[in-house]
């Protein structure tokens, strides 16, 4: 597992590499700037980050939002203090696990496997969601050029959905793919959808 710890203290960052080292297999990789970090982290590919910020100020936090925005990797972040904006913005930024006055070494390990599993639940829902969204769009596409056949050709709604399929096995296709082409056609014909 490859790790990449962000730190600007030394003394944190080594605390939390002593917390890691009970890990097998386990490279570190220590960032003490925030100069060129996501830049620095592409180039590193770690399978998780860590970030100890220790108190930062909300210009710092923010700044790190953005970076954990930015990075589609399992993030937990260790702070001092908080209050219910910053988990918030935390969250919305994709961190995988916030954790508040909670850093020791001996719980490293399992912050990390809470980060990297929820991080993997996260994005399954979002598969997940994308997916419906794009069967959705697709159902609707569907829909609109049905009732263009239907319109146009004076059409059932099933022999309108007969003619898409028979169109899309004939053509290799699929219905969606036929029923877009459809409604893009109508469109370019001056046609409302």
């Amino acid at each position: 597992m490859r790790v990449a710890i962000i730190d600007e203290s030394a003394v944190r960052a080594s605390v939390m590499q002593d917390g890691l080292t009970e890990l097998d297999d386990c490279e570190i990789f220590v960032i003490p700037d925030r100069r060129g970090l996501v830049r620095r982290i592409a180039e590193i590919d770690p399978d998780i980050v860590l970030m100890d910020l220790g108190n930062p100020s909300r210009d710092v936090l923010e700044e790190y939002f953005a970076v954990s925005r930015a990075l589609a990797r399992p993030i937990a972040m260790f702070v001092d203090d908080s209050d219910q904006e910053s988990i918030g913005a935390s969250i919305d930024a994709g961190v995988s696990a916030y954790v508040v006055d909670g850093f020791a070494p001996h719980r490293i390990r399992s912050i990390l496997d809470l980060a990297i599993r929820r991080f993997h639940a996260f994005s399954r829902l979002q598969n997940d969601l994308a997916d419906a969204r794009g069967k959705l769009a697709e159902r609707e596409s569907v829909d609109a050029a049905k009732r263009i056949l239907m319109q146009t050709r004076r059409l059932s709604e099933p022999d309108a959905y007969a003619e898409l399929r028979k169109t899309a096995m004939n053509q290799g296709k699929r219905i969606a793919d036929i029923a877009e082409a459809v409604v893009t056609a109508h469109k370019l014909m001056g046609g409302a959808a």
